[in-house]
C-alpha cells in the first residue's frame, strides 16, 4: 500500500514547528479512503478465484461471486461512496442509516426489526475483524489524537479515526452495491479483515508521523476500567466466542421455540433478557456448564446459527425457571462487586435477594418491564445509595435504617408485585419527608439561577446594542466595558422585573446616550458646561440606583464613580485646570478594570442569587495542590452522580438542575447542600479532574444497556 506520509525526522531542528493540526490528520486519512476500498475490492476478487492462492472457501458460491464481480466492475463508484461515507462519519459523527451498536440499549433491541438486527450483526462482525488487526497500534494513535483534541488523558471514544468509523463506512458502501443481505453478511467479515490489515498500516504510519513532529501522547487513566462505566471488578478475558448463547438462539427463546408442545410458562418471556444479562456478567459459561450437568433431554447441535436443527428448541420447560433463578442470583452477585456501592449496602442487597428471587420465579414482568414495582424498588434504592461514598457520610445511618426496614418488610409479607409497590410507596413517603428542607432549598436556588440565566441572555443582546452605540466614538475604555458588562445587567434586570410591559421602566436604557455624551472629548463645546451641570447629578444618582438593584460590588461601584467624576470635573473646568485635565487624561489612558466584572463572558450572579444557589466559581474550588487533570467523563445529564472537589475534599453530589440554555448547573447532596456553577466553570473543573463521574444513568439501566451489546457480540460466535 502507498506510504501515508514521509516522516519529518531530520527536516528541522525544531520538529514542533511542523506539528500538524487535527484537521491535517483527518484530511490525510481521508485521502487514503479510495486506496483502502480499492484494496478491499481487489482482495475480494482474489478470494473468489476458484484456484487462486488467496481463495476463501466460504466465498465460492455463485451469488457471492456475482456480487464481488459487480462490486469490482463498479469499483470507482464504490471507492467514491466509501470516501463520502467516511467523510460524513469523520466530520459529522456518522452517516445516514448507520447502526451505532455502541449506543444500543436493551429496550431498543426488543423494538428492532429483522433487517435492523441483521445490520447490527454485520457491523459487529466487521468491527471484530478490524479490531483484531488494529489492537496493537490503536492505543498509540488514541493517545496522540487525544492530545490533539486538547485532552491530557487518553479518550479512545473521542478519536474521530477510530476503527468503527471505517467499519460503518464499509458497511454502508457494501449495502449500496450488495443489496442481498445473506450475500453481504458472508462478505462483510472477509472485507473487514482486508480493511483492518491496511488500516493497521495507516494507523502505524500516522502515529509515527505525529510522534516525529513532536506531538506528545496523552496519558492513560487508571487502568482499563473507566470510572462510572458500571464495572466494579477486574477486567476478565472475553469469552463471547465460547458461549452457546447466540443472537439466533436468543430470538428463539424470546419466541418460546424451546418450549416445544408444553404450554409456555409466562416466565419464559424473560429468558432472553436473563441469559443476556448473565453473558454480560461473563458468567454464562459457568451457568451453562451447571445446567448441562443436570438431567436433560439430548438435543442435536445446529450446524449454523441460522439453520438450527428442527428439534433443538424442544427442551425441558423447567429450563426457563432454572435460568431465572441463576440470573437473579448472579445479578445480585454482580451488584455486590460494584465498587460504586457502599459495602454495607451491598450486604443489605444480599438480604433482599431471596424476596426478589421468589418474585421473579412467578412474575416474568420483573425482567421485561422496567416499570415493574420490584424493578423500580431496586432501581430507586440503588440510585439513592449512590449518594454515599462511605459509611462516614452524613445521612448514611438514616438511609441504612430505611433499607433494613425494607428487608424486614419483605421478610414478613407474601411476595408479589403489590408488596413491592406498597414498600416503594412507603419509602417514597419516608424520603420525601427527609428531603423536604433540601427540596425547598433546591427549588429556591433553581428559581434564582433561572432568573440569572434569563437576565444574562438579555444582557448579552443589550451589550451588543451598546457596543454598536459607542462604535466610532471617543469613549474611555472603562466606560465602554462598563456599559457592555455591568450596565447591560442593570437594564436587563429592570426589564425582567417590570410588570407594566415597558422595555425601559426606570430610564436605564435611555441613560446610555447621556453617559456616552458626557465622557466624549470630541463633543461640541458650546453650551457643554451648562448641560453637564444639569446632567451629571441626576445621571450619577440613576447610575447608583441601577447598580444597587443588582447588588453590584461596592468596591467596583466606587472605582467606576471615581473615574467618572474625574472626567466630569475636567470637562466642567473646560480644560482650564491643568491638574484636573492631567488626572482625566490618566484615567482615560489606563487599561479598563471593568472587563472582568462580568464573570464567564457575560454570566454574572448577584450576591443573593449566588447565596441561594450555592454558586461557586472555578478558582474558589481549586485545591492548593491541584495537579494534572484526570478524566472527567462524558457530558453530564441531569440525574448523574458525581464526586466534586469542595474545599479540598471530595463530595458525592447529583446534578439535579440545568438551565434551559445549559449555561448554569446545580449539584446537590442528599443533605440538600447546593453547589451551582456556570458552564465554563464546569468545563474547567472537568478538565482539571475536579469532577469525577460516578454514574451517568441508573445502575440497573446501565446493566440492561449492556445486555443488548452482549447479545450482538454473542451472535458472532456462530460465524
Amino acid at each position: 500500500m502507498a506510504k501515508l506520509l514521509k516522516l519529518r525526522l531530520g527536516v528541522s531542528d525544531d520538529p514542533q514547528a511542523l506539528q500538524p493540526s487535527l484537521a491535517d490528520c483527518l484530511e490525510v486519512m481521508l485521502q487514503q479512503a479510495p486506496l483502502l476500498m480499492t484494496d478491499v475490492i481487489n482482495g475480494l476478487v482474489l478470494a473468489i478465484a476458484p484456484n487462486g492462492p488467496r481463495r476463501v472457501p466460504a466465498l465460492q458460491t455463485a451469488d457471492i461471486r456475482a456480487a464481488v464481480n459487480t462490486l469490482s466492475s463498479n469499483s470507482k463508484a464504490a471507492c467514491a461512496s466509501f470516501h463520502a461515507e467516511l467523510s460524513r462519519a469523520v466530520y459529522q459523527g456518522g452517516g445516514k442509516e448507520q447502526v451505532h451498536t455502541e449506543a444500543l440499549r436493551y429496550e431498543d433491541l426488543q423494538l428492532f426489526g429483522d433487517d435492523e438486527l441483521d445490520q447490527s450483526i454485520e457491523v459487529a462482525r466487521a468491527q471484530q475483524e478490524v479490531q483484531l488487526s488494529t489492537d496493537d497500534v490503536l492505543p498509540t494513535l488514541d493517545a496522540l489524537i487525544s492530545t490533539m483534541l486538547g485532552w491530557r488523558t487518553i479518550q479512545p471514544g473521542l478519536n474521530p479515526l477510530r476503527p468503527e468509523v471505517f467499519v460503518r463506512a464499509l458497511q454502508s458502501t457494501l449495502a449500496l452495491y450488495v443489496p442481498q443481505a445473506p450475500v453481504r453478511e458472508a462478505m462483510i467479515a472477509p472485507a473487514a479483515g482486508l480493511l483492518g490489515n491496511n488500516l493497521r498500516k495507516l494507523y502505524r504510519e500516522l502515529s509515527d508521523w505525529l510522534a516525529s513532529t513532536g506531538v506528545e501522547p496523552a496519558v492513560p487513566v487508571g487502568g482499563k476500567i473507566q470510572p462510572g462505566s458500571g464495572a466494579g471488578g477486574a477486567v476478565v478475558a472475553d469469552t463471547m466466542a465460547k458461549t452457546l448463547l447466540t443472537l439466533g438462539r436468543l430470538r428463539k427463546l424470546l419466541a418460546g421455540d424451546f418450549d416445544g408442545d408444553v404450554p409456555r410458562v409466562d416466565y419464559m418471556h424473560t429468558v432472553p433478557a436473563s441469559m443476556a444479562m448473565l453473558q454480560d456478567m461473563k458468567q454464562v459459561d459457568a451457568l451453562v456448564k451447571r445446567l448441562q450437568e443436570r438431567p436433560a433431554p439430548a438435543a442435536p447441535q445446529a450446524a449454523d446459527e441460522h439453520e438450527d436443527a428442527p428439534g433443538e428448541g424442544l427442551r425441558d420447560p423447567r429450563l426457563g425457571l432454572q435460568l431465572g433463578e441463576e440470573v437473579v442470583r448472579m445479578m445480585f452477585d454482580n451488584l455486590t462487586h460494584d465498587a460504586r456501592l457502599v459495602p454495607a449496602y451491598q450486604r443489605e442487597l444480599m438480604a433482599i435477594a431471596p424476596a426478589v428471587r421468589r418474585l421473579a420465579a412467578q412474575d416474568s414482568r420483573f425482567f421485561s418491564d422496567r416499570t415493574h414495582p420490584a424493578r423500580q424498588f431496586l432501581e430507586r434504592l440503588t440510585q439513592r445509595s449512590l449518594a454515599f461514598s462511605s459509611e462516614a457520610d452524613e445521612g448514611w445511618p438514616r438511609f441504612l435504617a430505611s433499607v433494613q426496614d425494607a428487608v424486614r418488610w419483605l421478610d414478613s409479607k407474601v411476595i408479589d408485585a403489590e408488596t413491592f409497590g406498597e414498600l416503594l410507596d412507603h419509602l417514597h413517603a419516608l424520603w420525601a419527608r427527609q428531603d423536604e428542607a433540601g427540596r425547598q432549598r433546591r427549588e429556591e436556588g433553581a428559581r434564582a439561577l433561572l432568573h440569572a440565566e434569563q437576565r444574562n441572555l438579555l444582557a448579552q443582546r443589550l451589550a451588543a446594542e451598546f457596543a454598536d452605540t459607542i462604535t466610532g466614538l471617543d469613549v474611555p475604555p472603562f466606560v465602554g466595558d462598563f456599559l457592555k458588562g455591568s450596565w447591560a445587567q442593570v437594564v436587563a434586570q429592570a426589564q425582567l422585573t417590570c410588570t407594566d410591559g415597558s422595555d425601559d421602566p426606570f430610564g436605564y436604557r435611555a441613560l446610555v446616550d447621556d453617559l456616552v455624551w458626557s465622557v466624549q472629548k470630541t463633543t461640541a463645546q458650546r453650551g457643554r458646561t451648562r448641560r453637564l451641570t444639569q446632567l451629571v447629578p441626576p445621571l450619577l444618582g440613576k447610575l447608583r440606583d441601577g447598580l444597587a438593584r443588582i447588588d453590584y460590588p461596592p468596591e467596583l461601584t466606587e472605582r467606576f464613580f471615581s473615574n467618572l467624576v474625574t472626567i466630569h470635573q475636567s470637562a466642567l473646568q473646560e480644560g482650564r485646570d491643568a491638574s484636573a485635565k492631567a488626572a482625566a487624561d490618566a484615567v482615560e489612558a489606563q487599561p479598563s478594570q471593568f472587563g472582568d466584572t462580568v464573570q464567564d463572558s457575560g454570566l454574572w450572579l448577584a450576591d443573593d442569587e449566588a447565596l441561594e444557589s450555592g454558586y461557586v466559581d472555578h478558582d474558589s474550588m481549586l485545591p492548593p495542590d491541584a495537579g494534572d487533570p484526570a478524566q472527567a467523563g462524558p457530558g453530564l445529564r441531569t440525574g448523574a452522580w458525581v464526586e466534586l472537589m469542595v474545599d479540598g475534599q471530595w463530595m458525592r453530589v447529583q446534578l439535579t438542575w440545568a438551565s434551559p440554555h445549559a449555561t448554569l448547573f446545580m449539584f446537590t447532596s442528599l443533605a440538600g447542600t447546593a453547589h451551582s456553577m456556570s458552564r465554563r466553570s464546569l468545563e474547567r473543573l472537568r478538565a482539571r479532574g475536579l469532577i469525577k463521574l460516578v454514574a451517568q444513568r441508573n445502575v440497573v439501566d446501565e446493566a440492561l444497556d449492556l445486555v443488548a451489546k452482549a447479545a450482538l457480540r454473542n451472535s458472532l460466535g456462530g460465524k
